[in-house]
């Protein structure tokens, strides 16, 4: 690391993440992993050390400057000490049942921000001659996708130990004023630069994205987009567990093969991230009609955190993401058809630019002076404000074994921080061949999280047997249930008086009783209509034919 790179400002991403953080709300991600064998403190301490060059984040920590006048800046702790980050604890019975224990209560507390925003917790007396390794980072510093990164590099892919290369120096830290009156006018400065390169860059950001926007629409999504705007806007409806979360925080795990994944993607269709969402809403469909909620007509809307790195690139620290909110049903119990709901649910977001104008909202917060984020943010997350039910974030992970100084890791369970009303979060990582899923969750928000563990097993497995059945077709199963046949009433006969004063049966004329549901349909496409005419803008005639009715007919809209 040169002298330039010392000291280097957070973007306002990571900085939101640190004004987030309050007592009973860490944000910090974390994983707690299983390693075979006994791993030695001191050895963990000085391997770990021996890496550290390699990230140079993990030796520096977030400095504030006065009244939060502008973004914090990452400087070289002058007090680093490995000894301060890598702890170690010792279990009694050591069961899984302790280890979660443990971990929940290492989640559950802040990180000292005085120093960088890390520590290792190495976890002994496991059974079956196991060690548990908690890794933990603060969110400022990396984001799920980053945070794999950090794992490739701090473990080895042999089970070889080598010799470490001594650890190097640090260049030396740049001398900063001492003067009072002097740090206050150089954060002044900052922040003036900080503002002023915002206000030039957010014009040409709002015009990239509104023309993303503009162009979906001449694409034939004008409609699609009206249509959107009042779920975006709308609160989502809470579920029992959507509550203020004051901590501690609980924890329960799951697995599910990733070759049983990969097949019901091939049997069903969709992507492999479209069944583990499956998965997850089904599982919180068991908890909430295990809990009493009536779910007709009732959605479950997720926060889906996209990575936005170009091509991919972990290797670069902090918080590269947007998200993307989706509303899914849950009153489908056939898992088949909720994954094709879900396919085609993602993929019509996604088409319409959702996460791009999630992305420009997101930069507009940012524009609000720093110093009233500071102090409003905390305040917002104690308050009822329902924006979404859950975080669901999947990261994929590596599908070779690591290894820890020899040993080789077992399973890596994640956590995703919890705060404001989302009592409970989930987060999946795919190792070697596994998908390892953990809740996170508040204790007075979810008392019974373990129960979590019983319905993810219960809901996996049936959609493993509905994979293996008949394949599902969506266009006939959409097709019979919203096929409507004419109804024809009864022929009635009755009698005409004649010149005779006989009487002859006369046959009535057929009627036929149009269905409700395509009077329905053409209220509601004539409504969009009128919506459509107060933004008058040029649509493709070709896409046409694609009304917004028949795109989000399947998706419960």
């Amino acid at each position: 690391m040169t002298a330039s790179d010392q000291t280097q400002p957070l973007s306002w991403g990571d900085t939101f993440f640190l004004y987030l953080e309050r007592d009973g709300q860490p944000i910090n991600i974390a994983s707690c992993c299983e390693f075979e064998g006994k791993i030695v403190r001191k050895a963990c301490a000085k391997f770990v050390n021996s890496k550290l060059h390699l990230i140079p984040r993990y030796k520096q920590r977030a400095v504030f400057p006065s009244f939060n006048l502008s973004l914090p800046q990452w400087e070289v702790d002058p007090d680093f000490d490995i000894d301060n980050h890598v702890h170690e604890v010792v279990l009694t019975e050591g069961t899984d049942e302790d280890l979660k224990t443990e971990t929940a209560k290492v989640i559950s507390s802040t990180l000292n921000r005085n120093h960088p925003l890390w520590d290792i917790t190495l976890v002994r007396g496991l059974k079956s001659n196991r060690t548990g390794v908690i890794f933990r980072i603060h969110h400022a510093m990396a984001d799920g996708v980053s945070g794999v990164g950090i794992m490739n590099v701090l473990l080895d892919a042999s089970p070889e130990v080598h010799k470490r290369p001594a650890p190097r120096k640090a260049a030396p830290e740049r001398p900063r004023p001492t003067d009072s009156l002097a740090i206050l006018l150089d954060e002044v400065l900052q922040s003036y630069q900080s503002f002023m390169k915002g206000a030039l860059t957010a014009q040409n950001e709002v015009l990239n994205i509104a023309r993303e926007v503009i162009a979906s629409a001449t694409n034939g999504h004008a409609e699609d987009i009206v249509h959107l705007v009042p779920e975006l806007v709308t609160p989502s409806e809470r579920l029992p567990f959507n509550k203020i979360c004051y901590g501690p925080q609980k924890i329960a795990w799951g697995e599910m093969p990733m070759g049983e994944i990969k097949a019901i993607r091939d049997a069903c269709g969709g992507t492999m991230n479209d069944v583990v969402l499956t998965v997850i809403t089904s599982t919180v469909r068991r908890y909430s009609e295990h809990h009493g909620v009536a779910l007709r007509g009732r959605h479950l809307r997720l926060v889906i955190p996209i990575n936005i790195r170009g091509n991919g690139d972990i290797s670069e620290l902090g918080n590269r993401l947007t998200f993307l909110p989706i509303n899914v049903p849950l009153d489908v119990p056939e898992p088949r058809e909720l994954l094709c709901r879900i396919h085609e649910r993602v993929s019509f977001l996604r088409g319409v630019g959702v996460p791009e104008l999630v992305g420009m909202f997101g930069m507009m917060v940012s524009k609000v002076p720093l110093p009233i984020q500071a102090q409003l943010v905390p305040v917002l997350t104690q308050m009822p404000l329902s924006l979404a039910n859950m975080i669901c974030t999947n990261v994929p992970g590596p599908q070779a074994p690591l290894y820890l100084l020899g040993h080789k890791l077992l399973r890596c369970y994640p956590y995703v921080p919890i705060g404001g009303e989302l009592g409970i979060n989930v987060a999946v990582l795919s190792y070697n061949g596994t998908a390892y899923v953990g809740f996170g969750g508040d204790q007075q928000a979810v008392p019974d999280i373990k129960l979590f563990e019983r319905l993810l097993k219960e809901t996996f497995a049936e959609l493993c047997d509905a994979a293996a059945k008949a394949p599902y077709s969506a266009t006939s199963a959409s097709a019979a249930k919203s096929e409507i046949k004419p109804v024809r009433r009864r022929v009635q006969m009755r009698t005409i008086p004649t010149a005779a004063g006989t009487a002859k049966p006369r046959r009535q004329k057929r009627t036929t009783v149009k269905p409700k549901a395509a009077a329905i349909t053409k209220r509601k496409a004539a409504k969009v209509r009128r919506a459509l005419t107060q933004f008058p803008l040029a649509i493709n005639p070709a896409a046409e034919a694609r009304t917004p009715v028949e795109v989000l007919a399947a998706t419960g809209d």
